[in-house]
C-alpha cells in the first residue's frame, strides 16, 4: 500500500505546488519501484531457499532410504546366519540324539545279552538240578520197585516150591 507523502507547508510555499507534487510524486514512484525490487528480491530469495530446502529434503530422504536399505541389508544378513547357525545347531543336536539312541540301542543290546545268558546259566543249572533229583527219583523209584519184586519173590518162591 503505497504511503502518500506529505510536505510540510514552507516546503510547498518556497518550491511551489506543482514542484512540491511532482517531488512527492516522484518519491512515490521511488518507494513504489523500491517495494517492487524488494518484492521481486524477496520472491527471488524465498525460491532460493525454497529450493534448497526442497534440495535438502530430497537429500535427507535419500540418505534414509539408503540407511533403511543398509539396515535391512544388515538384518537379511544377521538373519541369514542366524538360520545357518540354527542349521548347525539342529544337525548337531540331531548328530547327538542319533548317537545317544545308538548308545542306548547297545546298551540294550548288551543288557539283553547278559539276561539271556543268565537266564541261560539259570536254565542250565535248573537242568541240572532237575536232571539230577530225576535221577534221584528214578533211583528210589527203581530201589522201591526192586523191592517190591524182591518182596513178592520171596512171598511167591517158597510157595512156588512147595
Amino acid at each position: 500500500m503505497p504511503v502518500t507523502a506529505k510536505l510540510s507547508k514552507q516546503f510547498y510555499d518556497r518550491l511551489g505546488d506543482q514542484v512540491a507534487n511532482e517531488l512527492v510524486e516522484w518519491f512515490n514512484q521511488v518507494d513504489a519501484t523500491y517495494r517492487s525490487d524488494l518484492r521481486e528480491m524477496n520472491e527471488l530469495n524465498f525460491s532460493r531457499f525454497d529450493a534448497k530446502v526442497e534440495q535438502r529434503f530430497a537429500e535427507q530422504d535419500a540418505r534414509i532410504d539408503r540407511r533403511f536399505a543398509e539396515f535391512e541389508v544388515r538384518i537379511e544378513r544377521r538373519m541369514a546366519a542366524f538360520e545357518v547357525r540354527i542349521e548347525q545347531r539342529m544337525a548337531e543336536f540331531e548328530v547327538r540324539v542319533e548317537q545317544r539312541i545308538a548308545e542306548f540301542e547297545v546298551r540294550v543290546e548288551q543288557r539283553l545279552a547278559a539276561f539271556e545268558v543268565r537266564i541261560e546259566k539259570r536254565l542250565a543249572a535248573f537242568e541240572v538240578s532237575m536232571r539230577a533229583e530225576m535221577e534221584k527219583a528214578l533211583r528210589e523209584h527203581t530201589r522201591l520197585l526192586f523191592l517190591g519184586w524182591v518182596t513178592l519173590l520171596a512171598t511167591i518162591l517158597p510157595l512156588w516150591f512147595r
